[in-house]
């Protein structure tokens, strides 16, 4: 049985909540917001009487006594709820982004070695399903290594909240899950990045609703990220709408419930073009973790019971981190950045 404190209990702690309630042995024991109000609204909502409720995370630690903390309060609050939480003895699962800079990440990351508890991100996107499919198919070879990854990413949600005050929101606050994605499906890194950034006049946020950032990963490919939060019309997907170019074929995925992929077919030819043929992607096989939030909780929580590591720990997260700020670096210098984790 293990018992938990929810931080933070804006819109975003309904996801969590959601999931903490299907995880057989996992209680809710307390909550806190620095808006007391909120805290006890969840309480209500969720029906957790037995709750521990309030503004301060230490008081509720002494009172409620957990052994994992969940950490949904603001970026710029991580670090201070993380450290606080491990120093107690608790293992942490983090909201993203992991941090703020690579010093607060590393930060975190040598207080979770040290204290010897489990720190890690919930980065959902590569526990759905698609993203699982398309990275066996890659790992299969039958497209072959891949040679460039685009990436078109158009909603125009209208948050209210900090959201729109946030400087470079759009790569801080969403690309984050977008650039992870990438990696979980391919298996490859990014080690340099040029980045524009751009606000539309139309725009309803601060600074940073739209960008286009070109990483070079290992092994020669590329990644294109194309993106705005105040694109209206014509919406993509959450997921983003996705075509990998491999050696020998592509795969294409909308987002949504499409996916298609060819393979050439050697030594023919049609015209001008090679020949291709429909490829199927992989079916997931028992071992492959999906469950969107709840996926990363069931992993997080097993882990806690002496499973393996989570995939999204934060020493591995820091690799996501690591593109998101060098491509706000690249955007605020306007010289390509080295992806530095």
């Amino acid at each position: 049985m293990e018992r938990a404190v929810l931080v933070g209990c804006g819109a975003m702690s309904r996801a969590w909540l959601d999931a903490a309630r299907q995880i057989d042995g996992l209680t809710v024991v307390g909550l806190v917001d620095i808006d007391r109000s909120r805290a006890e609204g969840r309480a209500r909502e969720y029906q957790l009487d037995d709750a521990a409720i309030g503004t301060s995370l230490s008081e509720i630690l002494a009172a409620a006594k957990p052994d994992v903390v969940f950490d949904v309060v603001v970026p710029e609050a991580r670090s201070g709820v993380v450290l606080m939480a491990l120093r107690a003895g608790c293992h942490v699962l983090s909201e993203k982004p992991l941090a703020t800079s690579l010093a607060e990440a590393r930060q975190m990351i040598a207080a979770a070695r040290s204290t010897n508890r489990i720190h890690a991100v919930v980065q959902n996107r590569r526990y759905i399903e698609p993203v699982r499919r398309i990275r066996r198919l890659i790992d299969s070879g039958a497209i072959g290594r891949p040679t460039s990854i685009h990436c078109d990413f158009f909603l125009g949600p209208h948050f209210g909240g900090f959201r729109e005050e946030m400087r470079h929101v759009l790569l801080l606050d969403m690309a984050i899950h977008t650039f992870d994605a990438a990696r979980a499906m391919t298996g490859l890194e990014a080690e340099r990045v040029y980045c524009r950034e751009w606000e539309p006049k139309s725009s309803w946020y601060t600074q940073g609703s739209s960008a286009v950032a070109i990483f070079d990963l290992t092994g020669g490919a590329l990644f294109n990220y194309r993106g705005s939060w105040a694109a209206e019309g014509l919406r993509t997907s959450w997921e983003s709408a996705w075509r990998i170019v491999a050696e020998r074929g592509s795969v294409v995925w909308d987002g949504f419930e499409n996916m298609t992929a060819e393979v050439v077919v050697d030594g023919s030819r049609d015209g001008l073009f090679a020949s291709v043929a429909p490829v199927a992607t992989p079916s997931l096989s028992h071992g492959d973790r999906i469950g969107g939030h709840l996926g990363v909780m069931r992993d997080f929580i097993d882990a806690v019971r002496g499973g393996a590591p989570p995939e999204t720990v934060s020493a591995a997260n820091l690799k996501s981190l690591a593109m998101v700020l060098a491509a706000i670096k690249s955007a605020e210098t306007g010289m390509p950045a080295p992806v530095e984790s």
